[in-house]
């Protein structure tokens, strides 16, 4: 595989940067998340960290190296997070039950198939033109599908923020799964918060991803996002990658100032993983020097993260036992 990819993150008018990202690979599949904690309830940012910590450890267990059955493998991985999240909150005897929005990508054999629940979104374009767009799990969707307001109401109507769809809720998510969809060299996917998408039409955003490469159009965009929601801005994040195909022989030559981000994984040995996500704050840079102090203590979610990890590794081995057997 060969693909440009450019992650950022910034805290805005906020007192905690709740957003996450990051991405993992191995020679022949690529896995992107991006999750939006909620800030209307307590320690969001928990529940967007053990979802990509989840998501992360999943991937590595089944992308060996790329994984079987992406659709099964983002539906399943969505509810291990949901439950990691309640079993966090249930070890620590929180009040209430940390929630996150979350969209996850997954690419291999140049096909990519996304899952999301809630209103972090996924955009996939070609040339300019928008091919695919996730569709927000909100009252203000629900409202526009029916016809009572128009596709305007997204950015300015007063039930904007009320989701029917997420992770760490009391009953389980319903997660959407794509189509797979065939992905050509020059191809766009973009992952992003509400804190980008609502600032920005999907018309801007497919104008300034085709005239820029991501490694400048995402910082742009994230600027412009900060600038509109001016003091009170939420927190905006972006994940993007330009895909440049399946091998060398495929690809497209990168464009001008996008070579240092192009990464190849075809001499990548077959067991060998390559991942941003990594702890809490998992790639995400506060903008204009502030620091985004977490809500949470760090060696906490860390042993969270290797309880996670290690109850993967117990079922994945469990499931080896029972196919042999």
């Amino acid at each position: 595989m060969q693909f440009s990819v450019y992650q950022e993150s910034h805290i805005g008018g906020r007192k905690l940067n709740q957003d996450r990202m990051g991405y993992s690979f191995t020679r022949d599949a690529l896995l992107l998340v991006l999750a939006d904690g909620m800030g209307g309830h307590l320690h969001g940012e928990i529940a967007a960290s053990v979802t990509l910590q989840t998501l992360s450890a999943m991937f590595q267990q089944q992308a060996l190296p790329y994984v079987k059955g992406p659709e099964r493998f983002l539906e399943d991985a969505l509810h291990a997070a949901h439950r990691e999240i309640h079993r966090y909150r249930n070890v620590h005897q929180l009040a209430d039950t940390p929630r996150t929005t979350v969209v996850a990508c997954l690419v291999q054999h140049n096909m990519a198939t996304w899952a999301h629940c809630g209103d972090s979104r996924l955009y996939w374009l070609r040339g300019g033109q928008l091919l695919g767009r996730t569709r927000d799990h909100s009252h203000v969707e629900s409202l526009i599908d029916r016809g009572l307001v128009p596709p305007s109401a997204r950015a300015t109507h007063p039930d904007r923020n009320k989701l029917y769809n997420c992770l760490g809720a009391s009953t389980p998510p319903k997660v959407e799964v794509s189509r797979r969809a065939s992905l050509l060299p020059g191809d766009v996917v973009l992952l992003c918060s509400d804190g980008l998408w609502s600032m920005l039409t999907d018309e801007e955003l497919a104008q300034r991803l085709f005239a820029q490469t991501v490694v400048r159009a995402v910082p742009d965009m994230l600027q412009t996002a900060l600038s509109r929601g001016g003091a009170a801005s939420d927190n905006a994040t972006a994940l993007a990658i330009m895909w440049q195909g399946s091998s060398v022989a495929d690809s497209v030559p990168p464009l001008a100032g996008d070579a240092s981000t192009v990464i190849s994984t075809e001499t990548l040995p077959a067991d060998l993983l390559s991942t941003t996500i990594h702890g809490p704050q998992a790639g995400a840079r506060p903008s204009s020097g502030k620091t985004a102090a977490d809500a949470f203590d760090e060696a906490e979610i860390e042993r969270a993260i290797a309880e996670i990890r290690g109850a993967i590794e117990k079922s994945s081995q469990i499931l080896r036992k029972d196919n042999k057997e």
